[in-house]
């Protein structure tokens, strides 16, 4: 039994639980948290409105639970270039902004879900593998503590498969510095990996914001603090983010061999990110 399908049998009316979280995530430790603080983390995750949704989806996984997420969450997605969309049997790479942090994530999930009859996969955060409907498309990525010692051998079986790849490079949602909302810059392993399994890259343009909060708090995070103390606060941005319109533009798929020795990996991934932003 793989680990998504052992997943798909531990949905109850508490799928996720903080609790039982954190005590995976720090062992003994865990026993002191204080309760006022685990309180706390319910409510700002809005535990019990996510558990709801996730009882009622229960039957659902993969593009359909994507899908049902976008009506759950009330998004108008208007979408730009799906002619860009390749329907030639190659498998590509997608490579998107990630402004949100989630509900992009999502929104695009459904997108090239639906167009590719589910044959692609997440490189996510490891925390999404508690969402039952998502874990089947996923291949994780442990964000929370050290770099997994599988994080290689997950890429590597991910290009492997008969799957298209779907990418944030940045590997975190934007973040808001000098009034502008923007990637940290992104990381090389789409490059080098597109080029390794001859994949051509979809650079993809997601339009979208979260709170001034949000990016205060992110801001303040990543310069005085160990940890993403952020990423919290992402499905509490998600709520904030119920009914609003995005749009997202799709641009013609760059050729792997684009990316050759006239620059590093690191000054391609910059090079395709720029591309991103120009879209």
């Amino acid at each position: 039994m793989t680990n998504a399908e052992r997943i798909m049998e531990q949905i109850t009316e508490k799928t996720i639980d903080i609790e039982r979280i954190i005590k995976d995530k720090m062992g003994d430790k865990a026993k002191w948290v204080p309760g006022f603080l685990l309180s706390w983390l319910k409510r700002i995750i809005h535990q019990d409105q996510v558990n709801g949704f996730l009882w009622r989806a229960r039957d659902l996984k993969g593009t359909e639970w994507l899908e049902e997420c976008v009506q759950y969450l009330q998004m108008t997605l208007v979408v730009e270039g799906r002619e860009n969309l390749p329907d030639d049997g190659r498998l590509y790479t997608f490579v998107s902004n990630h402004p949100l942090g989630g509900i992009d994530g999502v929104a695009l999930g459904s997108i090239i879900g639906r167009h590719y009859d589910s044959h692609f996969r997440y490189l996510v955060n490891d925390l999404l593998m508690n969402l039952p409907g998502l874990a089947p498309l996923c291949i994780p990525i442990n964000k929370t503590g050290h770099q997994s010692r599988n994080f290689p051998a997950m890429v590597k079986a991910g290009f492997e498969s008969d799957n298209h790849i779907l990418m944030f490079p940045a590997g975190i949602c934007s973040r808001k510095r000098n009034g502008e909302i923007r990637d940290i810059p992104w990381t090389k392993t789409f490059i080098s990996k597109s080029v390794e399994y001859q994949r051509d890259v979809v650079p993809i343009h997601f339009s979208g914001q979260n709170s001034n909060f949000f990016y205060r708090l992110a801001n303040f995070s990543d310069r005085f603090l160990p940890f993403n103390l952020a990423m919290v606060f992402l499905v509490d941005e998600m709520y904030k983010n119920v009914g609003k319109t995005f749009h997202i533009h799709i641009g013609k798929p760059i050729p792997w061999q684009t990316f050759d020795r006239s620059k590093s990996p690191v000054e391609w991934a910059q090079y395709v990110q720029q591309k991103v932003y120009e879209l």
